[in-house]
């Protein structure tokens, strides 16, 4: 059977316009921007700054402003992974959730898209307990160190659903 799959595989590359080296060379950089999209998420969540500011640039041109407006402005990594603790400091429990990965790599850099669901938990007397936000992210990448480090992050979002004032003053912890 692995030698039928072995045969298989090259002649499943070239059927999809792939050559084997270029074509598998594609797939793993492909499978490599995911996977640092979804380390973003995953250890926002954990609250592993040291992790975040890993898969960022030194400078990064960020923009929230379907969120918040403005324009977007180039940060440091390190100015992004100081704001995300300060304003998820409060919060109980975040989740992020990103599918639909859309990416196009082009030599040493990538243009990546996911739709994403970000929930933030935080238990209060109101029992409004849960803000969500639902949107989708351009991200722009480059490889750096045989590894993939995202130099463009972009929020687009859809909407808001439940408290918008989660972390608000007059919301305590129970």
């Amino acid at each position: 059977m692995t030698t039928i799959l072995f045969f298989l595989l090259p002649l499943a590359l070239v059927i999809l316009g792939c050559s084997t080296h270029g074509g598998v060379q594609m797939l793993s950089d492909q499978n490599d921007v995911i996977k640092t999209i979804n380390t973003l998420f995953v250890e926002t969540d954990s609250r592993n700054w040291v992790g975040v500011k890993g898969v960022f640039a030194d400078s990064v041109l960020f923009d929230m402003t379907s969120m918040v407006g403005g324009e977007s402005t180039r940060l440091s990594s390190q100015d992004i992974v100081d704001a995300w603790d300060q304003g998820l400091k409060p919060l109980q429990a975040i989740h992020h959730q990103a599918g639909n990965h859309l990416v196009t790599i082009n030599g040493s850099e990538s243009d990546a898209f996911c739709y994403g669901i970000a929930s933030h938990y935080l238990p209060n007397p109101k029992n409004l307990n849960t803000r969500t936000f639902v949107g989708s992210y351009n991200f722009h990448l480059s490889k750096h160190n045989g590894g993939w480090i995202i130099d463009k992050f972009k929020f687009n979002l859809k909407y808001i659903d439940g408290n918008k004032e989660l972390t608000g003053g007059t919301q305590q912890s129970r």
